[in-house]
């Protein structure tokens, strides 16, 4: 067996190649696209054994990782974060990174990350795209917004971009180019809102038949959109032993720091899937107001203060969210194969 460790950057791949007893067999570096990976492919072939890689979590891992596989190699992909608390280097080069990625692997030490197979990383960018187009919609509304402060301009209607709205734009006298702005953008808001609306008639076909999709919607505050982001984010359910395990995955938790009788807790701890929880987040501004919710949520938002309150609250409320999310999985739940799903846990809100 050898063992590779794999450092990408823009335009080269470093290698470092281990025998069984930690010996270096050869240091190269390659380039990152197909044809570079197959070069090196065919290049380790020629010592006739099985490649057991690593390389660290990053834009364009997973492109590596799948190449290689088709190659005969056995890849993971490292988190990057728990690869320097494990091996925290005095001096770092690319180098020395493919080295150390090496030694992990032939140490079998690799903190591996869950890896989507293709049908779930298609998911993730149908969800990702829509939410996109939203920014850019959103951003195009701030400028117009922005522009016609920055004039003197009042806006007396609620919705800029409505046929009232859309009437009070086309009478402003502005100079240029800021005209051209206020113009252009309604075109451009028109035809975002057209992608977007397909975007979300596409999710919702393909919610209809998604083994989470359905259960998802029965949570109070989570839609077919959000239903559908969150299913793409969490993957494979059955990974998570319970509920609290996909609680902590979020990344909604507290950094806890805890030493002798000292016991801290910090910021969120942001670890998982930024989409993940935007979603939940974005799925508190219905559940907030939702019977089963709605007592805990003023509570926590009244006892903190105007200040931090309803922040809090609201992320109280997204945890309780996921952890209702894993409880109405038939995927950690296998008794709701059967039964009627339940929209939240068993032991109460």
């Amino acid at each position: 067996m050898l063992y590779a460790g794999l450092d990408l950057s823009r335009k080269r791949l470093d290698f470092c190649l281990l025998d069984q007893l930690g010996e270096k067999v050869e240091v190269g570096a390659a380039p990152p696209d197909a044809d570079g990976l197959r070069g090196l492919a065919g290049r380790v072939a020629r010592f006739a054994e099985p490649v057991r890689a690593a390389i660290e979590s990053m834009n364009g891992a997973r492109f590596v990782h799948d190449q290689l596989e088709q190659a005969g190699w056995q890849v993971e992909i490292a988190d990057a974060v728990r690869v320097k608390g494990l091996a925290p280097l005095a001096c770092k080069t690319d180098r020395i990174d493919a080295c150390v990625l090496a030694e992990l692997a032939r140490r079998d030490l690799v903190p591996a990350i869950w890896l989507p197979d293709p049908q779930v990383r298609a998911e993730r960018e149908r969800a990702s795209f829509r939410l996109h187009l939203v920014r850019h919609r959103t951003s195009l509304k701030q400028r117009v917004h922005a522009v016609l402060l920055a004039h003197g301009k009042p806006c007396p209607v609620s919705d800029l971009f409505g046929i009232a709205g859309r009437a009070l734009l086309e009478r402003l006298a502005l100079p240029e180019p800021w005209l051209a702005t206020v113009e252009a953008s309604p075109q451009l808001i028109d035809e975002l809102d057209s992608q977007i609306a397909d975007c979300e008639n596409e999710l919702q076909r393909l919610g209809i038949d998604h083994r989470y999709v359905p259960l998802l919607r029965t949570v109070p505050g989570i839609g077919w959109v959000l239903a559908y982001t969150i299913a793409a984010e969490i993957g494979d359910i059955s990974r998570f032993a319970t509920p609290t395990k996909l609680t902590g995955y979020t990344g909604l938790c507290p950094r806890v720091y805890q030493s002798g009788q000292s016991d801290r807790r910090g910021a969120l701890a942001k670890n998982g899937p930024r989409y993940l929880r935007w979603a939940l987040i974005e799925s508190t501004m219905h559940a907030s107001r939702h019977p089963l919710y709605r007592d805990r949520y003023q509570h926590t938002k009244q006892r903190l203060g105007k200040q931090r309150g309803a922040k809090v609250a609201q992320i109280d409320l997204a945890r309780r969210l996921a952890k209702a999310t894993g409880t109405c999985s038939p995927a950690s739940n296998p008794s709701l194969r059967q039964a009627p799903p339940t929209p939240w846990p068993p032991d109460g809100p």
